[in-house]
């Protein structure tokens, strides 16, 4: 797995698709219908010494959000790290790009919220990926932020949910947040340990980021002493465009080390996934953008196991 610095500095790393004598159709195919765990356990990555809760945040829409928040749980999974993906986005984005089921009168995230149903009784196991799970969201979960308003603690609903289960047999739950930062944005502040923010490499990056910071700052003092932010993904990466560089140099000079060095490229392979229910990895597993993936999960996974008590 080779990986070609880029920017003046050399400050960030795109990883490319590999090119092998295998590399090609049948071959894709016949490595992603045996899975790629077995690849995965070549590489002893570090656990964390307890359950991480990791929302994945920021207002603006279009970042990467779902896309990483899916990709990242696959690529963890598959390093044998138990990975529940809640759906906290009425669009239920998540929930269509890990193929589960999320029509109207599915059990899903909004009785969790709403009618406080254990959370236990809504997860589901997605198919074909062991080791992986997901809280789904239904279109009822767009009325959640008025019907929470007037609900008592409705900032910790999530909370007390998530609370709820035996996070014991999971490695890391990551929440998948609106574009927004309204009621539901917060639950998943409030209930996280640390958020990962990802950043588009484009003019507007850091519009609105400023505000985030904020909320995260206010949640600290207030809701969630322990929350900080475990690092900022840039993503959406072309490395023909020299003002992708610029924005990833800005968002290195802003936010120093909390930027992984990984950065996700754009990729039409990581946009397909979605319309067949499949991560990349899956999908296309010698993709930049699903290699891009592996060596963000394993940047993930090293920080986190630092941070875990």
């Amino acid at each position: 797995m080779s990986a070609q610095p880029t920017g003046p500095d050399a400050s960030v790393v795109v990883p490319d698709a590999p090119r092998t004598s295998g590399d090609t159709p049948i071959a894709r195919q016949a490595e992603v219908a045996v899975g790629v765990r077995g690849a995965a356990k070549r590489e002893a990555w570090p656990r964390p010494k307890r359950c991480r809760i990791m929302t994945i945040a920021n207002q603006k829409g279009g970042v990467g959000k779902t896309t990483t928040a899916v990709n990242l749980a696959a690529s963890l999974s598959q390093h044998d790290n138990r990975v529940l993906v809640v759906d906290l986005d009425p669009q239920g984005n998540a929930s269509t790009a890990l193929d589960v089921d999320h029509h109207v009168g599915i059990e899903s995230v909004y009785n969790a919220l709403v009618e406080e149903r254990p959370m236990s009784e809504i997860v589901t196991e997605v198919d074909g990926m062991p080791g992986l799970y997901c809280v789904p969201a239904t279109i009822d979960l767009a009325g959640a932020e008025i019907e929470l308003v007037p609900l008592v603690a409705r900032e910790t609903r999530l909370l007390r949910s998530i609370d709820q289960l035996d996070t014991t047999k999971f490695d890391y739950v990551l929440i998948d947040c609106p574009p927004s930062l309204g009621l539901l944005t917060l639950n998943a502040l409030v209930a996280a340990d640390s958020v990962l923010v990802p950043m588009q490499c484009e003019f507007y990056a850091l519009e609105g980021l400023s505000s985030l910071v904020r909320t995260i700052e206010r949640v600290k003092r207030t809701l969630n002493p322990a929350l900080d932010i475990q690092g900022v993904v840039l993503t959406m990466f072309d490395r023909r465009n020299n003002l992708a560089n610029q924005v990833a140099d800005d968002v290195r000079g802003h936010f120093g080390d909390k930027v992984y060095q990984t950065v996700i490229p754009r990729n039409v392979r990581v946009s397909e996934a979605p319309s067949h229910g499949k991560p990349v990895l899956i999908y296309d597993l010698r993709s930049p953008g699903a290699q891009a993936y592996i060596h963000l999960a394993g940047e993930v996974l090293k920080r986190a196991g630092s941070l875990a008590a």
